[in-house]
């Protein structure tokens, strides 16, 4: 067990990291546009609707002790939640990734048995993972034209988060393409709110997660409360114009947490309110589950992805997949069922909020 000194130092050393490459916190807010902007009467034909499709879930079972056992659920145990940044060809900051490195990350997840779910599906309790494999969360930050892009055709451009993750899980069947993106008032560099409508409708039509990282991303716990609820509230309209929102989940930019921790997940700014499942820190270790005691909605952890190189020698993602794959028990192991929580008999105290679901516990 890690000292809350330690743990505060841990976190500390995670969002410097991230600071490196990030915009400096804005404490003047960019203007929200009055109404949105449509292209002018020469501009290409709109992009052309999505098809829907609803990323595979489980066959549905009903998970026993009995079935527990056999796959040796965990559904107490912790869930790496992956961050990522810019996915570019040339890495010009340490949290920066190349196309190469994040598909074999993905493809190395895959063969290990993790799942990918959405940041909204893991606050929330639902997780649709197959009995004996593992969940995932892959987030990406800020929003970068590197995460998501069509082409003329209505096409995802190649090398994009995106079109690695549909990649991986046409290789993989059992790898859901779900991922959640957090974005700024520009989103993945789009300029018009018809461009910036059409990526987030194909994003939400194929079950990945739109969501909040405020509209000019400042440093929160340099700003008054006021202005903490502005940046979040001015990005929840945005959200709901593009057809995102509300928005159930938010990454604090830099991971910074405001000087009044509740205006991060719960506020109003001028009639517009939201209300997050889930706030999302900037490092350093895997949560716990959302079902255990010890579960903050309000504070969850993240891993950056990385190599162990430097200070990632010890905090980022090879680090730490590789300490969950030598310490099995300390994993979150799915029982394949979403309204039930499947543990070993001796963890039963630990379970802190139910949902409303059923509760298998097994002697091993």
């Amino acid at each position: 067990m890690r000292s809350t000194s330690t743990l505060a130092r841990i976190i500390g050393i995670a969002n410097v990291l991230v600071v490196v490459v990030a915009v400096v916190g804005l404490l003047v807010i960019p203007g929200e546009p009055e109404a949105p902007r449509r292209p002018a009467a020469s501009a290409p034909p709109a992009t052309p609707e999505p098809t829907a499709t609803e990323p595979a879930r489980p066959p549905g079972i009903v998970a026993t002790p009995e079935s527990a056992r056999e796959v040796k659920a965990n559904e107490l145990g912790k869930i790496p939640v992956l961050m990522y940044h810019r996915i570019v060809k040339k890495r010009r900051a340490s949290i920066d990734r190349t196309p190469g490195q994040f598909r074999k990350e993905l493809e190395k997840l895959a063969r290990q048995g993790y799942v990918p779910i959405s940041a909204r599906e893991f606050a929330t309790g639902d997780i649709p993972v197959p009995p004996g494999k593992f969940p995932v969360v892959l987030t990406f930050d800020d929003g970068h034209p590197s995460h998501f892009g069509l082409d003329a055709q209505g096409n995802v451009k190649p090398d994009t988060a995106v079109a690695i993750i549909l990649e991986t899980a046409a290789k993989y069947p059992d790898f859901r393409p779900v991922a959640t993106f957090w974005i700024n008032h520009t989103p993945f560099g789009l300029q018009t709110e018809a461009e910036q409508a059409a990526a987030v409708r194909w994003l939400t039509a194929n079950g990945f997660e739109v969501a909040n990282h405020t509209w000019g991303h400042p440093n929160l716990r340099a700003l008054p409360a006021k202005s903490v609820r502005e940046h979040i509230a001015r990005l929840e309209r945005l959200l709901v114009r593009l057809g995102a929102g509300p928005a159930k989940t938010m990454a604090l930019p830099y991971g910074s947490m405001p000087r009044q921790k509740k205006t991060a997940r719960k506020g109003e700014w001028k009639g517009t309110r939201y209300d997050f499942d889930g706030v999302f820190l900037a490092g350093a270790e895997p949560s716990v589950s959302p079902y255990a005691k010890k579960f903050d909605r309000g504070a969850i952890q993240r891993i950056q992805s990385n190599d162990k190189k430097g200070e990632c020698r010890k905090w980022c993602s090879q680090y730490w997949l590789e300490w969950l794959n030598k310490n099995p028990g300390e994993r979150y192991v799915s029982d394949g069922d979403p309204r039930r929580i499947s543990i070993p008999s001796r963890l039963r105290g630990k379970i802190g909020s139910k949902r409303g679901l059923k509760v298998n516990a097994y002697q091993p």
